[in-house]
């Protein structure tokens, strides 16, 4: 069956997590299309996996090392073939759209990116519901609000199992903490360091004393408050949220402009070579990063090695940036070797696996507990044992994540009237409604 679909794509130009192409699904996506997926599923009649041969094509994005997992999995399931696919996060979702959009050649198994999730959800139809086979069993296995977020709105839907997460914490400069009169100790830094108030006078005294910016960029002093959020520019119902009061988008583009104005927030994009740079020299303070931001600065901040620690962030910054889910398109004719291949690979001992092999943030809570996590010293961060910083910031994200389908486009509106205050020197207020104006506008398409 053929769908005429508007794609709508909104430029974040970052890379790996953030560099992601806004998917808009119609509406008619979200359609029920069991006329046109009414093959029976081949693997349904059976109690236990057939022997006879099948092959499941996975497709992934990103640097997962699910590929060496596939072929230990086969290992133990001879007649078991796995076609691992590995694209772009921007390719993947988009070929994976087309696939579902033409109702044929999607892959039996598939990856989701938590902030393209949302757009999927809409078209749950073209999905395997989990509970149907079996997640209900696994759930107490793994955080909670990573768990909902994978869930439709009524919660009686799984469109796709828990695998990595993006907890986030304070990355900061050990040197340029010294020369400011500021601890270096992770433990006494997080004390300090433990309200957005405090977050504020820690930013003064690095500028006044080292005249560098605090933190990296004005996007980055945005998100200390948006990513905690767990509704921001819209609700499930698709409403632009901006416009109500005290709305969680408003709350972090004033917090953002106020630390510009207060001086301590530099002009380093994230990703930028000049931002790459910044890492390396330390013309920055801090990053208010995700935990998979310390593999990119391990490989590619090597002048930096020994100088940056991890802190806990204030509890109002709590967050998750990133991650993603295992799903299983309603197309293929081996659901349940599908699903055993998916919980098998996102089982607490294969995520310590990624862990440690790939720095994939676990989201099974029993394995913060093990100690080949917890003592997993990282040499860049001066020894310091990171994965408690991290699994601490996980376990203090507050519910289940909402985007919604237009986030990409509605984010990258707002950030471009932040960019305007900084670069320009415009209104903030006026930047502020003329962002919501054009919202609303991409909204109405």
């Amino acid at each position: 069956m053929l769908l005429n679909v508007t794609r709508i794509t909104g430029g974040i130009l970052l890379k790996s997590i953030k560099k992601l192409a806004a998917i808009g699904l119609s509406a008619v996506l979200a359609v029920s299309l069991a006329a046109c997926n009414g093959k029976e599923k081949a693997s349904s009649d059976s109690g236990k996996s057939s022997e006879k041969q099948i092959t499941l094509n996975f497709w992934t994005f990103g640097a997962t090392g699910y590929e060496d997992l596939a072929k230990a999995y086969e290992t133990e399931h001879p007649n078991i073939k796995i076609k691992v696919r590995s694209a772009e996060t921007a390719e993947h979702h988009d070929a994976l759209f087309t696939a579902l959009s033409a109702g044929s050649g999607a892959p039996d198994i598939t990856m989701l990116e938590i902030d393209q999730l949302d757009r999927f959800k809409a078209a749950q139809d073209r999905f395997e519901n989990l509970y149907d086979l079996g997640a209900k069993d696994i759930e107490n296995l793994y955080l909670d609000w990573k768990w909902k977020t994978g869930e439709n709105e009524k919660g009686d839907f799984l469109i796709g199992l828990p695998t990595d997460i993006g907890p986030k914490a304070l990355y900061y400069r050990t040197d340029v903490f010294e020369a400011a009169g500021l601890p270096t100790d992770p433990e006494k830094v997080a004390a300090l360091i433990n309200s957005p108030a405090a977050f504020e006078e820690a930013g003064l005294k690095v500028k006044e004393k080292t005249g560098k910016p605090f933190i990296d960029s004005i996007e980055m002093a945005f998100r200390a408050y948006l990513d905690a959020a767990q509704e921001t520019f819209l609700n499930p119902k698709g409403e632009l949220l901006l416009e109500q009061d005290g709305n969680a988008v408003k709350k972090a583009y004033d917090y953002a402009v106020k630390l510009n104005k207060l001086g301590i927030v530099g002009k380093f994009e994230m990703w930028s070579p000049e931002w790459a740079n910044a890492v390396n020299k330390g013309e920055f303070a801090a990053e208010l990063g995700a935990g998979w931001l310390k593999g990119w600065m391990e490989g590619n901040a090597t002048e930096a090695a020994g100088k940056w620690r991890v802190a806990t962030l204030p509890s109002d910054f709590a967050a998750n940036w990133g991650g993603s889910f295992i799903a299983i398109p309603k197309e293929t004719k081996h659901a349940k070797e599908a699903y055993q291949f998916a919980s098998w690979l996102i089982s607490p001992e294969n995520q310590l696996k990624s862990f440690q092999e790939k720095g994939l943030f676990p989201s099974a809570p029993s394995i913060y507990d093990m100690e080949a996590f917890k003592n997993n010293q990282d040499k860049f961060f001066g020894g310091q044992s990171t994965a408690p910083v991290f699994a601490k910031a996980a376990q203090d994200v507050n519910g289940a994540i909402f985007k919604g389908e237009k986030y990409f486009p509605v984010y990258q509106e707002v950030l471009n009237a932040l960019k305007n205050v900084q670069n320009k020197g415009t209104d903030p207020e006026k930047e502020w409604k003329d962002a919501v104006k054009r919202a609303k506008d991409l909204l109405s398409r």
